[in-house]
């Protein structure tokens, strides 16, 4: 595939990578309207934001695992290194997840620390309890789905996010009319119950990948991977994830001392869910980067792919930015009021070139895991979060900006000043593999 590798072969092998994470940004917007429609909006969703916050940071250690079984998964040895690997680190963040949730720990993380309001704290906290599972069903998941792409069956990654949507939209509509539970709670109870099945599934149809993987007699250096290897490649990424995530408790902590905040904290995860289903079309390029890469000149049709795909996302979300249809996806989808449809109107056109933001940023680290350099993306990382940190600052403090918009400046800020990071050691990466 390498060898001629075409923008029709590029587009073949992104689409169900793309479908998959297009279906993933669904169940945000699906069960934020879901929490909108129920009593207490906006406790419920200030509440499913902060929640899902928790759960993003404690998966974040196994989130590139996808793009690490595509990039070391080559034969029966390395497979049982990476799958034990995997396992551990699983088992570590559940453990995580547990003593976060003993109350006293909780309420002082959330209560005394992120100043959160106590309605929101308490959903807050039987959301995390319910979702326990996530973290390390996404670890197992993101492990096996690797090793299908790198068998070029990205189409069976795809089908394993269908019975992840099908049952977490059967779990939300079983629990809504035969219970009073809070919406927030059937929310997470709904997210927890897609992942575990999906994670079910991709074991099952990742079977016939394995059995390959397993019969691959290939025993190159690159192959027989140590576990101080696989750290030593791994732990850069995951810190990348760690530190990239972690920072949504300090931009929730910031809205929460900003003016409107609790305005602000019911509107961000609406925004964000809207705002990923546009960022979906990048997220799902890193893996495409990292399996069809080969040789370089392979880069110059993934570089042009990316910046046509940039260039859609944007025009895609400013047809809704700048247009009534925002006044449609509000109020009609997401379910707000009149009043939060229109406090969301000038955040969501500061988010609108933030989708290219994440194209370009897939391209740039899918070339870098590919050539195993994976450091500069842990360093460009920590630029993007102190920026973020820093724009908070100077907008809420020093200039007593609107929460939800100080965030978004902050996120664009962030991600640019990263982005700029890794351009010289992007360049290196290529200028070395021509050598």
């Amino acid at each position: 595939m390498n060898e001629s590798l075409s923008h029709k072969k590029i587009l073949k092998f992104w689409i169900p990578l793309s479908a998959t994470w297009l279906m993933m940004s669904v169940e945000g917007p699906f069960l934020t309207a879901l929490i909108a429609r129920m009593s207490n909006p906006e406790y419920n969703l200030a509440a499913y934001g902060v929640a899902f916050a928790f759960a993003l940071i404690i998966e974040s250690p196994v989130i590139m695992m996808m793009s690490a079984s595509v990039a070391l998964v080559r034969n029966e040895y390395s497979f049982y290194k990476l799958r034990n690997f995997v396992y551990s680190v699983n088992l570590l963040i559940t453990l995580f997840i547990i003593i976060l949730i003993i109350p006293s720990v909780f309420y002082f993380f959330t209560i005394e620390l992120m100043n959160l309001p106590p309605e929101v704290a308490m959903l807050t906290h039987k959301a995390v309890i319910l979702l326990i599972p996530w973290p390390a069903a996404i670890g197992y998941r993101r492990f096996y789905q690797g090793i299908m792409i790198s068998g070029n069956a990205t189409r069976r990654v795809a089908y394993g996010t269908i019975i992840r949507m099908s049952s977490m939209f059967f779990v939300a509509v079983m629990l809504i009319p035969f219970s009073k539970l809070d919406g927030v709670v059937i929310g997470a109870s709904a997210l927890s119950a897609g992942v575990v099945m999906e994670a079910l599934a991709s074991r099952i149809m990742a079977n016939k990948f394995i059995k390959n993987v397993k019969l691959n007699l290939t025993n190159d250096s690159s192959t027989n991977l140590s576990y101080k290897e696989i750290v030593k490649f791994y732990y850069p990424l995951a810190l990348t994830s760690f530190i990239s995530l972690g920072i949504q408790p300090i931009v929730i902590f910031s809205m929460g001392q900003s003016s409107r905040a609790l305005e602000s904290l019911a509107v961000l995860p609406v925004l964000n869910s809207l705002v990923f289903f546009f960022r979906s079309f990048g997220l799902s390029f890193q893996e495409v980067g990292i399996a069809l890469m080969g040789e370089n000149r392979s880069y110059y049709k993934l570089r042009s792919f990316a910046f046509v795909l940039g260039i859609a996302v944007v025009i895609g979300l400013g047809l809704i930015s700048f247009t009534p249809l925002s006044d449609i996806w509000f109020q009609k989808v997401a379910g707000l009021s009149v009043q939060l449809s229109e406090f969301s109107k000038f955040p969501l056109m500061l988010y609108t070139i933030f989708p290219a933001t994440t194209v370009l940023i897939n391209l740039q680290r899918a070339i870098l895991v590919y050539f195993r350099k994976t450091n500069p993306i842990t360093y460009a990382t920590i630029i993007e979060v102190v920026g973020i940190i820093m724009t908070l600052i100077i907008t809420i403090k020093f200039f007593s900006m609107i929460g939800v918009i100080a965030a978004i400046i902050a996120y664009t800020l962030g991600r640019i000043a990263a982005i700029i990071y890794l351009i010289r050691p992007f360049k290196m990466a290529l200028d070395k593999s021509k050598e």
